[in-house]
């Protein structure tokens, strides 16, 4: 919506300075170049143009992007834009996310050792004021009164009522953000006097209750849930602001109000949203089109909302290393944020296995046995490699690994007793002759003939080839693990028939005989339904068998691994850490964004996904209104997008309040929402919980309880007497 946004000087007048509390909102500049709050409304377009700097005030740092009229001072434009300081204060304390720049107090949040003169944590709380204080001055000007007395008519009054709620609603999410991190702080609303005076400080409890008071009231004035235009705030905004207030009532007031955030989940629930059916294609560039799960966005454009900040952040400091910025949408990485392996760790077990397997136990027939002992195995014939004769004609075949490369013989049983070497000829055996050899290490096929005393090998490498290979009939290369003695592949197979090829050609290749075993020119192998798999191929001694494993992925797991150590050692190190590639600057077709540096990815701040998991948690504390069946089908709906399939679906018993931690985690991580779940779980501080590098130590120490509250800026404290500040700085 805020992309129509003009560029108005100061339309509300104010320039916030972070170390002062207030200022004259109403003053008339002397240049008549410069727009303010006395002058703009005169204009009935400067309504909207208003609401949508509102809206832009969660987005930009200033009147001109990317920089260089800021809408507050004493801080870069990029680390004082709000939602960048936002998610510094929401997720670099906690165990989703570090940085590796030493930008003044950066390192004090992985440490939680941050004090009341924090720039950062000055900052946002700035941003915070300054955003209340632009929407008092909104609604100072549309009242009726005012409305009436510029002669506004009765059509402009109707849409100007919906401009106050929207101005209303941001003005209370800034104040949510406010009880949520500083608990205890100034407050002001239209109703108090403009110019210079010290504002009364407001406790948690008093702030929760204007906040819940003020949702409540505006709701009806809002327009219904998904009727607005993108990016403005509706019915299903307010409901589910509503909705996270009730789940950490407990947190801001000691009172539990899980029976009011069930009843507000159903209203979001029943307002028709829907999950989108891709995860990654929520954080894309092009996630504003025909998105149905996203309540509210702070949104972005690479061309009209430049800033150093958002998105831009969000996405350029998390490239670096070996990753390529092409494949982000971006024209450079940053090099700064990365996740820890406590992030990683939530998805254990279900993140997408190396190309190699475990060990595939194959059914063997008792077929008749002769052995392939050398120098590549130690020369004992004891372990060495068997070849089968599957028909029991004194022919024998079978695959061995010859690597490295040389001499060895075939023995008629586990012993030397009777071996057979080099005949006369090549291709022939004698049981007199030298040791046999190759020349080049492989996987060699073997066919062995004793009746005739020949030999021939074939050195293979194998393939899958059909319809589920990229392309229809394109050759997709298997990987071979010596240790299982198996050929492998793993991905994302849609459902179709393939066949098994050795060297790229139709010489040698199997297809299904019965059960798993193959034959060679045998018949179609089949994948019925697309998915996640591993095939493996087993060859060695016959019967050759396959498996089509099904895996249980979470396609959530969006790292970005390669040169990436999991461990961090150094926070400074950007490749210590796995770095998150979830947000990116390309479209769900591929295609980089307007801008390679100002990007158009927007913030989806609520989403339905949290609300399923807000229903889920305020069921499991026990909430009336809601019922664990439906809570089970919720999560499984997450978690069905998440795995392709059904296979990371749950039952009632695997529904605990830990699960909905981790779950949360898994589903909303680097979506500002880890801080506060960690709080509530009673995890954030403390020892109950260690992560890598919590209180500045690499493996984790427990911290003081009152880092759970954000301190209230030592300069704003020495500007206005009426502040105290929060216990323990």
């Amino acid at each position: 919506m805020y992309r129509i946004f003009s560029k108005l000087l100061l339309i509300t007048g104010l320039v916030f300075v972070i170390s002062s509390c207030t200022k004259d909102l109403n003053t008339i500049p002397l240049s008549p170049t410069v727009v303010t709050s006395a002058t703009v409304y005169n204009d009935t377009a400067a309504y909207k143009q208003v609401l949508a700097k509102l809206y832009a005030g969660l987005a930009t740092s200033g009147q001109q992007g990317p920089a260089g009229q800021p809408d507050i001072s004493g801080i870069d434009e990029g680390f004082g834009e709000y939602l960048r300081g936002y998610w510094h204060l929401q997720e670099l304390p906690t165990d989703e996310a570090v940085i590796s720049w030493n930008d003044q107090t950066i390192h004090n949040f992985h440490k939680q050792s941050w004090n009341s003169s924090d720039v950062f944590i000055t900052a946002f709380y700035s941003r915070v004021m300054f955003q209340v204080a632009q929407c008092n001055e909104f609604l100072r000007q549309t009242t009726d009164a005012k409305l009436t007395e510029r002669g506004v008519s009765a059509e402009l009054k109707a849409k100007i009522a919906h401009y106050r709620a929207e101005a209303r609603f941001l003005r209370a999410l800034s104040y949510y953000h406010a009880l949520d991190l500083f608990g205890n702080v100034p407050f002001v609303t239209e109703k108090d006097p403009v110019g210079a005076f010290f504002p009364p400080q407001i406790s948690r409890t008093d702030l929760f209750s204007y906040v819940e008071s003020e949702l409540k009231a505006i709701i009806p004035d809002l327009l219904p849930a998904r009727t607005n235009e993108y990016g403005r705030a509706d019915q299903g905004a307010a409901e589910f602001l509503l909705a996270k207030l009730y789940l950490n009532a407990k947190v801001y007031t000691g009172t539990e109000r899980y029976t009011d955030c069930l009843t507000y989940c159903n209203k979001v629930i029943n307002d028709g949203y829907a999950l989108d059916s891709s995860y990654q294609d929520l954080f894309l560039a092009d996630n504003n089109v025909n998105n149905p799960e996203v309540i509210f966005p702070i949104e972005f454009d690479g061309v009209h909302t430049q800033t150093w900040g958002g998105t831009t952040f969000i996405i350029h400091a998390a490239v670096g290393g070996s990753m390529n910025p092409a494949d982000f949408g971006i024209d450079g990485g940053w090099a700064g944020t990365r996740t820890t392996s406590a992030l990683v760790d939530l998805f254990n077990g279900v993140m997408p296995p190396s190309p190699s397997v475990k060990a595939m136990k194959a059914a063997q027939a008792t077929y008749p046995e002769i052995y392939v002992p050398g120098g590549y195995q130690g020369w004992d014939p004891s372990t060495a490699p068997a070849l089968a004769s599957v028909n029991s004609d004194n022919t024998y075949e079978g695959y061995v690994n010859m690597d490295p490369a040389g001499e060895f013989k075939i023995t008629a049983a586990r012993n030397w007793d009777v071996a057979y070497g080099a005949g006369s000829t090549a291709g022939t055996l004698s049981t007199s002759g030298g040791n046999l050899s190759v020349t080049d290490a492989g996987y060699y096929k073997m066919n062995v003939d004793l009746t005739n005393m020949a030999y021939t090998m074939t050195k293979t490498t194998w393939s899958i080839i059909g319809a589920i290979t990229p392309g229809g009939n394109w050759t997709t290369d298997m990987t071979y693990d010596p240790t299982t003695d198996t050929w492998s592949i793993t991905g994302d197979f849609p459902a179709g028939d393939f066949k098994f090829r050795a060297n790229h050609d139709w010489g040698l290749n199997y297809g299904v005989d019965n059960g798993n075993t193959l034959k060679e020119n045998g018949g179609n192998l089949n994948i019925p339904t697309a998915s996640n798999y591993t095939i493996t191929l087993k060859l060695g001694t016959p019967p050759y068998t396959y498996t089509i494993t099904q895996n249980k992925i979470d396609h959530r797991a969006l790292f970005y691994t390669d040169g990436q150590s999991l461990e961090i050692n150094d926070i400074g190190t950007f490749t210590d850490g796995y770095a998150v590639a979830k947000f990116k600057n390309v479209t769900s077709a591929g295609v980089a964004g307007k801008d390679l540096t100002f990007t158009d990815t927007d913030f989806p701040l609520f989403r339905l996904a949290d609300v399923y998991l807000m229903y889920a948690e305020a069921v499991l504390r026990g909430g009336t209104g809601g019922d664990m069946a439906t809570a089970v089908h919720y999560i499984n709906l997450l978690r069905q997008r998440a795995y392709g399939n059904t296979a990371g679906d749950i039952t009632e018993s695997d529904l605990t309040l830990p699960f909905i931690l981790n779950e949360r985690g898994r589903e909303l991580y680097w979506e500002c929402t880890r801080r506060t779940d960690l709080i509530r779980f009673g995890e954030f501080t403390g020892d109950t919980y260690l992560w890598p590098w919590k209180g500045g130590v690499k493996d984790g120490i427990g911290t003081n309880s009152k880092y759970d509250l954000y301190p209230i800026p030592a300069a704003d404290l020495s500007a206005n007497p009426n502040l105290k500040q929060n216990t323990g700085y």
